[in-house]
């Protein structure tokens, strides 16, 4: 692997040259409404304007994730999804745009870390966002993930103390992804009020760009994240639209964001 096509460097690019306030990045779960239809969704997102992905690995115990995102897991898993199968859908939309995988540590310890991140790596992902690993215990997987030139992405929530942000931040790969609000996710009716505060103490801390998502759905929620983070991610919308109305529907929503963004 060159320096070139390491994953990380991939999302640094992708934060560095969009030409938007911040970058954008839809999640898709991968397998849902089927497997061709998440693959093509991504493309769509993709050509409507999204940096990155990030593409979730269906689990049957998603603790972060809300009503929507957990059907989707759900439906996927019922269908016949694997994380064999996700990592096909990584491998068809990598070559287009960074993927940042969304998996659970059950399914990285089922494999190994370093036949995960090998295998992750070989499909394309530029990184990981692994929701229920503790920062305290990602040594081996974060190890894993350097060593095929992964960014093993962490996560930061309004309650966490500020010493644990400092050492978040000063080991943080490819972004620091920042949860606007305690809960799991989901569509929200306006931003939470301390928002600005957490995206600050979060960047005062990180070398790397601050993502924030949880409870963001519309152009005008995404343009205010904006103007304080540097990536802003939408979830249960874009699952929402795939269900709905399958890769046309992801690229209109997708589009819609975009131009919020510019």
């Amino acid at each position: 692997m060159t320096v070139a096509t390491k994953g990380v460097d991939r999302i640094a690019e992708a934060f560095g040259s969009h030409g938007k306030r911040a970058a954008l990045m839809p999640y898709l779960m991968a397998g849902y409404p089927s497997v061709e239809v998440s693959a093509a969704a991504g493309l769509a997102a993709a050509d409507a304007g999204a940096d990155l992905i990030e593409l979730g690995i269906p689990f049957s115990d998603p603790l972060a994730d809300g009503p929507v995102i957990h059907a989707a897991g759900t439906e996927a898993l019922a269908a016949g999804a694997t994380p064999h199968a996700a990592l096909g859908v990584c491998e068809r939309l990598s070559a287009q745009v960074p993927v940042v995988l969304m998996v659970y540590v059950n399914v990285i310890l089922a494999a190994g870390p370093e036949a995960f991140a090998l295998r992750a790596a070989t499909a394309g992902a530029a990184g990981l966002i692994v929701p229920d690993l503790p920062h305290d215990e990602a040594g081996d997987v974060r190890a894993a993930c350097d060593a095929e030139g992964l960014a093993l992405v962490p996560l930061v929530a309004p309650t966490t103390r500020a010493e644990r942000v400092a050492d978040i931040g000063a080991s943080a790969r490819g972004f620091v992804y920042t949860v606007s609000l305690t809960g799991i996710t989901g569509e929200r009716d306006e931003l939470p009020p301390g928002l600005v505060e957490t995206v600050a103490r979060v960047k005062a801390a990180s070398p790397v760009p601050v993502a924030v998502g949880f409870g963001i759905s519309t152009p005008a929620q995404a343009g205010a994240v904006a103007e304080l983070a540097d990536g802003v991610i939408v979830g249960t919308r874009i699952v929402r639209a795939a269900g709905e109305g399958g890769a046309a529907g992801v690229g209109a929503v997708v589009g819609e964001l975009a131009e919020a963004l510019r």
